[in-house]
């Protein structure tokens, strides 16, 4: 994620040339000629929104501070393979003269700059990632999806024949007609590349390193436990919920950008509720979830929620606001409804220290439960997206995982025969 402060006097012009690279509102043509993103064989996600945020007037209103009206931002956001400074070198190679007329309408770029180390040093890094299946790439999703679509018209093509075969039968002769059509290079089913041994190194460290500190924290934790949900219980009682029904225009204007896709955009902006409490109370909650979801969330679901491709939680302004974007499957009706129906506790976890949420008890208690005002307030904060890419359109994370279950299928020759029909089931 790159942040710049926007040059005020040209943010006419920037959201003119950003919307020129949409074919429909808020929806990137990836062959636009300021930034192709389908050239880009490693980007799942892109999105380029103007951070301007509608509820700056929210900690006067509600705890009578003096209103911060922090710079309108530009961000860039990409989920892609590999490691960012090779994206961010390709990125300048195949979209360098795009992107130097996007970030010239930004505060401190000068043409001729350095695009690739610019965007890392505006780089704005996530307290939390989640990514739906770890380690899966555009390169396999887009050679899975062709497999599955090669193995269904073949057998919509050749149902007569494959009508009195028993399932190891139909199992083999599948896999010889992969195995032909791979030859003819009709097909293309490529080895993952290795995962760089630094890579594995580091999770590592990562997955023992928090384990071994929490309970270094233990003895403190439980001192400070009777404190903390006194301090907790007694900021709930009095924080105010500020939750008023969006105003139509706005939710019509959010409304054009959604449902070109069965995949959706989603960017929130919101200042954290003041204090130091509520602020280390979230750096320590993001540690958590960072840790989940780099441990055990990597095999496409978050908690119970199945239809988040990829998400990121990111402080701003010395962890006084923070942003959440994600991409995610079906309406945004029913993604609000899956949290609040599965995990309802985890919104009210991170949410919650944020102004204007809708009363929390424990922390963890009613808040989104209150479905009118948990809708209403999160609405309110979400942005529009100005260009909104896709590399696989058309494409759920459950049709993904349902893909990569056939490649597994193919791939395996030794199989029971509950699971060969459980195998056949996916088509």
């Amino acid at each position: 994620m790159v942040t710049a402060p926007l040059r005020m006097e040209r943010e006419a012009e920037l959201r003119n040339l950003l919307a020129s690279m949409n074919e429909v509102p808020g929806h990137a043509d990836p062959a636009n000629r300021i930034v192709p993103f389908g050239q880009f064989n490693q980007l799942h996600f892109a999105r380029f929104v103007i951070l301007a945020d509608q509820t700056l007037e929210d900690i006067h209103t509600a705890y009578a501070l003096p209103r911060v009206d922090y710079p309108l931002d530009l961000a860039f956001i990409a989920d892609f393979d590999g490691t960012a400074d090779e994206f961010r070198a390709d990125l300048a190679r195949k979209a360098g003269d795009g992107l130097q007329r996007i970030f010239s309408c930004c505060q401190g770029f000068t043409s001729g700059s350095d695009l690739a180390r610019w965007m890392k040093d505006h780089e704005s890094p996530a307290a939390t990632t989640y990514v739906n299946w770890l380690g899966r790439t555009v390169s396999q999703i887009r050679e899975e999806n062709a497999l599955r679509l090669a193995l269904e018209a073949h057998l919509q093509i050749n149902s007569a024949a494959f009508a009195d075969k028993n399932p190891r039968q139909i199992h083999e002769a599948l896999r010889e007609f992969v195995e032909a059509e791979v030859r003819s290079g009709r097909l293309i089913l490529t080895d993952p590349r290795p995962t760089p041994m630094g890579w594995w190194l580091r999770n590592f460290l990562h997955l023992i390193g928090v384990p071994l500190i929490l309970p270094l924290l233990a003895p403190f934790l439980v001192l400070y436990l009777p404190v903390f949900l006194y301090q907790l219980r007694s900021r709930e009682k009095h924080d105010m919920e500020i939750a008023p029904r969006l105003d139509l225009s706005y939710a019509q204007k959010l409304a054009r950008l959604e449902d070109h896709d069965v995949t959706n955009q989603f960017t929130v902006i919101g200042s954290l509720k003041p204090g130091l409490f509520r602020r280390w109370t979230l750096t320590f909650l993001m540690l958590v979830l960072d840790w989940t979801a780099r441990h055990i969330f990597i095999r496409g679901h978050l908690a119970r929620v199945y239809t988040i491709h990829f998400a990121r939680w990111v402080f701003l302004n010395r962890k006084r606001r923070m942003i959440f974007a994600s991409n995610y499957d079906g309406s945004l009706e029913s993604y609000m409804d899956d949290f609040i129906n599965k995990v309802g506790w985890g919104l009210n976890l991170v949410f919650s220290t944020a102004i204007g949420y809708p009363h929390t008890n424990w922390l963890v208690l009613d808040g989104s439960k209150d479905e009118q005002k948990f809708k209403y307030t999160l609405r309110r904060h979400e942005l529009p997206t100005e260009v909104w890419y896709k590399a696989y359109p058309g494409l759920t994370a459950f049709d993904l995982k349902r893909n990569t279950l056939i490649r597994r299928g193919i791939e395996q020759s030794v199989r029971t025969d509950s699971e060969l029909r459980q195998w056949l089931a996916l088509f």
